[in-house]
């Protein structure tokens, strides 16, 4: 049985994390300091004897023994992640630090949930891991994206410079139920819009694009990843290549939700990005992986958890 330790734990991807590994018959300590995360998403599995929770800010070391790390923790989605930038930048690189320290000490293997925004805006398309971004440093995005940008720095120089054994994944556009409602995301701003009844609010012209994972996909990946051959440290690219525009997704939504909501349209936010897809080739080849849920089958589980949450 593996001793588990998920920072982030009670956030959105955490909770579906912590889920799987306890079906799996792992110890699981879920540390989270509840910034983004909630007990609610994890409410439903605190039966389970092999479960532990802590509330901690891993911007301050952790002191536990454990085998596997992984490292989720950090606001995610603009709204969140630009209300104190400071505090996030902290959370990607004190936090990488201290998790990179107990991994050190206790030799476990540790994951990084890196993220597809180290690609900024990208000139190259779709975005394979070989390529190495566009990224305003100064810009409103970069705390976020300079900070997981940072902390796959610091994962790759603890490998080589203390053989720590590290697994890196480059998490894409991600859905599925216990989102928060109030994150900023696209997929949860639509479907929180139209199941209210309000405008769906479209950035731009609407035809930057996404790719939507559905979250037990990416979960799948996460922990095939981290327990991939020796010596195989990433980073991979994870998410779901198939193509869509916002207009396409608002569209789609109002669909399936049965909404009589209006597209209305708004600025674009500075350094948005036009274009984002993975290229996931090397996830194919090392992992024998590659998303299974269709956006559509998606959509409607995570419409139907929205409308208990809101509706």
């Amino acid at each position: 049985m593996n001793k588990i330790l998920i920072t982030g734990g009670a956030g959105f991807l955490g909770s579906h994390l912590t889920e799987k590994l306890l079906k799996e018959g792992n110890d699981v300590l879920v540390v989270d300091n509840y910034f983004t995360g909630s007990k609610q998403n994890v409410a439903h599995l605190l039966s389970n004897p092999h479960l532990e929770l802590m509330r901690h800010d891993v911007t301050f070391p952790l002191y536990v023994e454990t085998n596997q790390i992984y490292n989720l923790a950090c606001p995610a989605s603009p709204v969140h992640y630009q209300y104190d930038p400071v505090q996030t930048t902290k959370t990607s690189v004190h936090g990488a630090i201290n998790m990179l320290g107990l991994a050190k000490r206790t030799r476990a293997r540790i994951l990084q949930a890196s993220t597809s925004e180290v690609y900024g805006d990208p000139e190259v398309h779709p975005q394979p891991e070989s390529y190495w971004g566009k990224v305003n440093p100064i810009g409103i995005r970069s705390c976020y994206d300079e900070g997981k940008r940072c902390a796959e720095t610091l994962f790759f120089d603890y490998h080589r410079q203390h053989q720590l054994d590290i697994k890196v994944v480059r998490i894409f556009n991600t859905y599925g139920p216990r989102m928060n409602p109030h994150d900023g995301r696209v997929v949860s701003n639509f479907i929180v819009q139209a199941l209210q009844g309000k405008d769906i609010t479209i950035y731009g012209d609407g035809q930057q694009t996404r790719s939507f994972c559905y979250v037990d996909d990416l979960i799948e990946a996460m922990v095939r990843m981290m327990n991939s051959e020796n010596g195989f440290t990433g980073p991979v690219n994870i998410g779901n290549p198939n193509e869509f525009t916002m207009l396409e997704l608002a569209e789609k939504i109002l669909q399936l939700s049965g909404s009589k909501s209006k597209l209305v349209f708004e600025p674009l936010p500075s350094d948005d990005p036009k274009q984002r897809q993975p290229n996931i080739a090397l996830a194919k080849d090392k992992l024998a992986w590659e998303p299974r849920v269709q956006l559509e089958d998606g959509l409607k589980e995570t419409i139907a958890y929205f409308k208990k949450v809101v509706g």
